[in-house]
């Protein structure tokens, strides 16, 4: 008593501290239908961005190539000038900066963009400028800013990027110097980079409001194939809420080849799986519970009856003793039924057929006197389970043992049958009437011939054969045997190596 309720006590602690799952009523669920939507959403919006960036990155850097390109181009013209060119009015080349920067001026055509200045120092004084007549779409020219003049005129460099806050300047420069004096003037380029720029920022724009429609085109378009492609899943999902221990008919419409049939086609498999579970379980409490009941009033009514005479309780306990040991074999036998729907049911290795062959009838043998024979051994080796054919074998024997007589001829062996295996027990008994050849084979059922008579067994016995059958990817094949008798045979397809391999 104190160690069962020590035991008691550890599994009520136990159960106690193991946390229950919960789940959440409050928690939303988000379908695969949003999650799928969310992700391209994401992905398509990255792409896209990642797309109308890299894009403004090369029209900005295309602006700024022509810029360098342009900016180059003109002080590669005015230095050819003035190392090449000639004052129109002498004909020799130019001696003053002032005349060569006029000159130079009058025949250029500056881009709109664009200015070109000459510009000439003055001893403590602004540089003072030389220009054509050239309006400029741009807040603060530089031949309006002295300041900015001042900066690029003193510059040591040849070439520069001027901030200010009315906008950018690129700028070039050339500087003129005449009988080795220092710099009295210089060439300037200077660009506006303001409008090319905004040209390629309202690209960027244009293509950032593409992208948002072909997005929103995208989106609607993927909602809709998502849930046509989705909707097997919701049916199994449907399938799988409404599926009950009777209910398990329903199957899945398959349609096309792709993953998401192949999803149906499992689910439909399992449920074939199911269906043929549930009805085992059936199958093994209705039978169990209609074959256990007689043997269970027998026993009941034995008791009831049994009075004080000992030989009367003598045979009571005996008559109760024989029913108990009935009913253990009928539930033995229906366990053993319900686990053929296991996958582990039989196990197979590779076995020698000949010894196989040989031990069952010997095993046989000492069921009963009877005249056996062992009329053909295959001698091959295949891929069995030796406890279960020797299992369904000897219940073939025991069979042939009770519909047949003492000195009656009981024939055992095995033989190749084609790509299959083939191991037989036949008798010289009454045999099998026709109307009995299909229901013998089911449970607790014993045929309406004479052959059943002499059995005393629950009726299990051809079904635990078939189900070892079955359990290798074979049938039990019942034939008629030459002057009487029935001839059961263990049709299996099993791998086998060819007759006489040394392996």
């Amino acid at each position: 008593m104190t160690t069962t309720a020590g035991r008691a006590t550890e599994t009520t602690d136990r159960a106690t501290t193991d946390p229950a799952p919960t789940t959440d009523p409050g928690r939303r669920r988000v379908s695969a239908r949003v999650r799928i939507l969310l992700w391209l959403l994401l992905v398509m919006a990255v792409a896209l961005a990642s797309v109308a960036m890299t894009t403004r990155s090369f029209l900005l850097r295309d602006v700024d190539n022509r810029i360098n390109r342009l900016l180059t181009q003109e002080t590669g013209e005015f230095a050819n000038f003035e190392e090449r060119g000639g004052d129109p009015q002498t004909g020799r080349p130019f001696t003053d900066a002032n005349r060569l920067l006029t000159v130079f001026l009058e025949r250029q055509y500056p881009d709109a963009d664009e200015e070109l200045i000459g510009l000439v120092g003055r001893a403590g004084s602004g540089p003072r400028q030389i220009r054509q007549q050239h309006d400029l779409p741009v807040a603060l020219p530089l031949h309006r800013d002295p300041g900015a003049k001042r900066a690029v005129f003193d510059s040591p460099e040849s070439s520069g990027v001027l901030q200010r806050p009315q906008g950018e300047i690129r700028w070039a420069k050339v500087t003129v110097s005449r009988q080795g004096r220092e710099p009295d003037a210089a060439f300037v380029v200077a660009f506006h980079p303001e409008r090319e720029q905004a040209r390629v920022n309202d690209m960027f724009r244009t293509l950032l409001v593409i992208s948002g429609v072909a997005l929103l085109l995208t989106v609607g378009i993927a909602w809709a194939v998502a849930g046509r492609i989705l909707k097997p899943v919701r049916v199994v999902r449907t399938a799988a809420a409404q599926l009950t221990e009777q209910g398990l008919t329903r199957r899945i419409p398959v349609h096309g080849n792709d993953d998401i049939a192949a999803l149906a086609e499992t689910f439909n498999g399992m449920l074939d799986r199911l269906e043929r579970a549930f009805a085992a379980q059936r199958e093994f409490v209705d039978d169990a519970g209609h074959e256990l009941r007689t043997p269970i009033t027998i026993v009941r009514g034995h008791l009831e009856l049994m009075g004080d005479d000992p030989a009367e309780r003598e045979e009571t306990v005996r008559l109760v003793t024989d029913e108990l040991d009935r009913m253990s074999r009928i539930v033995e036998d229906l366990l053993l039924l319900a686990k053929a729907e296991r996958p582990d049911f039989v196990t197979p290795e590779p076995v020698q057929v000949a010894e196989l062959t040989a031990d069952v009838y010997v095993k046989a043998r000492t069921l009963g006197d009877r005249d056996w024979q062992l009329t053909g051994v295959a001698d091959l080796e295949a891929e069995l389970d030796p406890q279960r054919i020797t299992q369904a074998m000897v219940q073939l024997a025991q069979n042939a043992v009770q519909h047949t007589t003492t000195g009656q001829t009981i024939r055992i062996g095995s033989r190749p049958d084609g790509p299959d295996l083939e191991l037989y027990v036949a008798d010289s008994g009454p045999g099998v009437q026709p109307q009995d050849t299909e229901v013998i084979f089911e449970r607790f059922r014993r045929g309406t011939s004479r052959r059943g008579a002499r059995g005393s067994g629950a009726g299990l016995g051809l079904s635990i054969v078939k189900a070892i059958a079955e359990g290798h990817r074979g049938r039990v094949r019942l034939y008629e045997t030459p002057g009487g008798g029935a001839g059961f045979a263990l049709v299996l397809h099993a791998p086998r190596a060819p007759e006489g391999d040394p392996t």
